[in-house]
């Protein structure tokens, strides 16, 4: 039998020794045979289907004249001489018409050399020694876990019964060399041609002990334990079958990078994206351009000024170049259609323009308009060098992340207006206006320079030196792990509604997808309740929107009986957000409530200190608030600065802490989740100086030593009690952490005060703390709040 040009077997002319066949990846003794598939043909011999009967016996007559082939094979130049038999009994495997488009290929039980394949799958897969390549995405130590997973599975099934959960689709990664990019290949094992054998005794197994490891199948430990690899022995091969899945994956890729804050005015980020685009487009050398467009100015303009992302706006701010730019933004308003070059030097658009574009090396180019509802919020180009490069059929894949980048530019041009508001109300409004001297002092010396003619001149530093810190921080207890529940917990519902739904379907009719969606849900469901992992809300989520929900809309049209469960599923789903959203918005409410009251309270106490004494102070919100105040002599003009007033503020604070400790205890019964609060004060007794920072406009620490202050702010959160491991923050006390004995001399004095009036637990906890990473020797004193009943 003539070997088909696209299949790839090795020559009939014995070839040069090679060496043995890999070992297999994971403990168990695997060995290749054709067993399993000459039994499938010898099963056929008396089929109904006569001419495929016919073959079956024509097939057994040359493996009964092939002694070869029975048995164990481990000299792979057997197949190699024997490879017109070979092709024959693969007949059953690999069908002729699909010679030429499948990219699949055969391996020993789950090893790595690979003895029979497609063209297209030794051109993908293979190295020149016929292993399989290893995927850029998968590390070794990943892949043999998952064929030692895969073996189990096997056995479990074949030899105890057992129903075994889909292990889902494998993703390969992989490199395109005739391109210089990658692909994305979904890939399937097939061991259908694998027989499990037994060595020795078969392990006996409770139907309790097969739960128990269908519900742990990624702990190895447990499966070595009850069924040790000793005791089972693989012979046949593997059917691996690709199916390229690069377009998906790099839609699916690019709709969750495109939901970061920031991905478009980070330089790496942005390469990252423009990188996706040339693997979808399989165009190495696209080039990727994102405009802006600026209401205000009734303008496109380039994001950014550290990233030049647009290769059309950055030609118009010539303003020869501006008119025959407008000319191809009011096309495209009209037309409301991408505007596709094929050959730019071709193209139906003005002449200057189309000299700018080539000048920058771009021959062919798609542009497109961002709409987000009715207005227009940028522009996307596409560019590459090669005439045709880009044309009318890649217009389906740019529909597709069109709206996405629209997203991505509406939601960075919001963001980008919040950080300009929170610029002016934070950093310049929080300062005191008796600080603002010092500011005009600097800007009338600028004044005076640029006025006798030094056109170099610069703002000169805004330094206030001898300045003592005061910190303080009144954070939410766990809240991450709080927020991760409330996700699951959500998860859960929507995804058991979903499933109650899908029921009630499958009483009223037989439809296979519903099956299938079914099984979908529950493997979920299972999954979740083990935990919430990374990634699984936004999948769970997608696979919704995406395949269940639009059958529903189908089934309450046309079955009236699931119209009710149908209308129960909808109503329990957030209008806004498209998806259920109660323990999470409980979880926000209470967290806003919380950051709220606390905000608002240190607001109106901090008006009362600011008129003690003016001084700096900056408070910010997180999952939870922190506030920071520097004050002294140098940051005032015109009023005299004593240590008393320091007293006063570090007074103020404790008692502010103590009553906001109070405050939120209270508002705890309140909450739709009852969330602990830890309030924290670090205290430095030494004056340090603060700098104004020209490029971030806010004031920040100056000097080398004064940046151990800093460091020991953003760590102490996570302080613990030395030898116990205890944390130091804990609801309904007051922490108050210091690195020398001398520094916390005065705040006895304030605790013994607020205790005499009742505000505090009598007894002082003195605590030594945990090494911090880079911090050591840190002291903390721990007082109980006595809580308002």
């Amino acid at each position: 039998m003539a070997a088909e040009p696209t299949l790839t077997v090795a020559p009939t002319v014995p070839a040069a020794p090679r060496p043995p066949a890999p070992a297999s990846v994971f403990p168990f003794k695997s060995t290749l045979s054709l067993e399993p598939l000459i039994a499938y043909w010898h099963a056929r011999e008396s089929a109904s289907n006569a001419g495929v009967a016919l073959l079956a016996k024509a097939i057994g007559q040359q493996v009964a004249e092939a002694g070869w082939c029975r048995g164990l094979l481990t000299d792979y130049s057997v197949l190699e001489c024997n490879c017109d038999l070979v092709e024959t009994l693969m007949l059953a495997v690999f069908p002729p018409a699909s010679f030429a488009t499948d990219i699949s290929g055969v391996v020993a039980p789950f090893q790595r050399r690979s003895f029979y394949s497609t063209h297209l799958f030794e051109e993908i897969m293979l190295n020149k020694d016929r292993t399989v390549k290893q995927p850029l995405n998968i590390d070794m130590a990943a892949m043999e876990r998952q064929m030692g997973l895969m073996a189990y599975h096997l056995i479990l099934h074949r030899l105890y019964g057992a129903e075994m959960p889909s292990l889902g689709t494998i993703v390969f990664t992989v490199p395109d060399y005739k391109i210089g990019l990658y692909r994305h290949y979904g890939v399937d094992f097939n061991s259908d041609f694998v027989m499990v054998k037994v060595v020795g005794e078969l392990p006996a197994l409770t139907p309790e002990q097969i739960e128990f490891l269908i519900h742990n199948r990624h702990r190895p430990e447990f499966w070595n334990e009850l069924l040790p690899p000793e005791h089972f022995e693989l012979e046949g091969f593997n059917l691996l079958q690709l199916v390229d899945i690069t377009d998906q994956e790099i839609l699916s890729e690019l709709k969750y990078d495109l939901l970061e804050r920031d991905v478009l005015q980070t330089p790496a980020r942005f390469e990252q994206i423009q990188e996706k685009l040339r693997v979808l487009f399989a165009q190495p050398a696209l080039q990727l351009g994102i405009a802006a467009y600026d209401e205000k100015k009734r303008a496109f303009v380039d994001f950014g000024r550290k990233i030049n992302h647009s290769f059309l706006t950055k030609q118009v701010q010539h303003q020869s170049a501006d008119g025959s730019f407008r000319q191809i933004y009011e096309r495209l308003l009209r037309e409301r259609e991408p505007l596709v070059l094929k050959d730019v030097a071709t193209a139906d658009i003005p002449h200057d323009l189309r000299h700018q574009i080539i000048t920058l090396g771009i021959k062919s180019a798609i542009l497109a308009l961002l709409p987000y509802g009715n207005d227009t919020v940028g522009l996307l180009e596409l560019g590459t060098p090669d005439v045709n490069g880009l044309d009318e059929f890649d217009m389906d894949k740019v529909a597709q992340f069109v709206p996405l980048f629209a997203v991505a530019v509406k939601r960075n041009a919001e963001d980008l207006q919040s950080r300009i508001q929170a610029v002016i109300q934070e950093k310049f409004t929080a300062i005191h206006p008796t600080m603002e001297w010092r500011f005009a002092d600097a800007a009338r010396n600028l004044l005076t320079q640029l006025d006798a003619g030094n056109r170099t001149a610069e703002m000169e530093a805004i330094v206030f030196e001898d300045v003592y810190p005061l910190h303080g921080s009144c954070d939410i207890r766990g809240s991450s792990t709080v927020r991760n529940e409330a996700i699951q917990g959500d998860l859960i519902e929507h995804l058991t509604l979903a499933n109650k739904v899908l029921k009630k379907a499958s009483e009223c009719q037989q439809l296979p997808i519903l099956d299938e969606l079914k099984f979908y849900v529950t493997k979920n469901l299972k999954r979740l309740r083990d935990g919430l992992l990374s990634g699984d809300e936004a999948n769970i989520y997608d696979s919704l929107k995406r395949e269940v929900e639009p059958l529903f809309e189908y089934l309450a049209t046309h079955t009236p009986e699931l119209r009710p469960v149908i209308t129960s599923y909808w109503n329990n789903i957030d209008p806004k957000l498209g998806i259920l959203y109660k323990r999470r918005q409980d979880f926000e409410i209470s967290v806003t409530t919380l950051n709220d009251a606390v905000s608002d309270y240190l607001d109106e106490e901090e008006e009362k200190a600011q008129s003690m004494f003016p001084h700096y102070f900056q408070r910010y919100k997180t999952d939870g608030v922190e506030f920071n105040i520097y004050v002294g002599s140098t940051l005032v003009q015109d009023k005299p600065f004593d240590l008393v007033f320091l007293k006063n503020l570090r007074l103020w604070q404790l008692l502010t802490m103590v009553e906001i400790t109070r405050r939120t205890h209270v508002l705890k019964a309140t909450l739709p989740v009852p969330l602990d609060t830890t309030q924290l004060i670090l205290i430095h007794g030494q004056p340090l100086s603060i700098r104004f920072r020209q490029d971030e406009r806010q004031f920040d620490v100056d000097g080398a030593y004064n940046i151990r202050y800093e460091i020991i702010k953003k760590r102490i959160d996570k302080a613990t009690v030395l030898g116990t491991g205890e944390r130091l923050t804990q609801p309904g006390t007051l922490a108050l952490v210091y690195a020398q004995t001398r520094e916390a001399v005065e705040y006895y004095e304030y605790i013994d005060y607020l205790q005499d009036r009742g505000l505090l637990e009598a007894g002082v906890e003195e605590l030594e703390l945990e090494e911090l990473q880079g911090v050591k020797g840190l002291l903390a004193l721990r007082v109980r709040v006595r809580l308002a009943e």
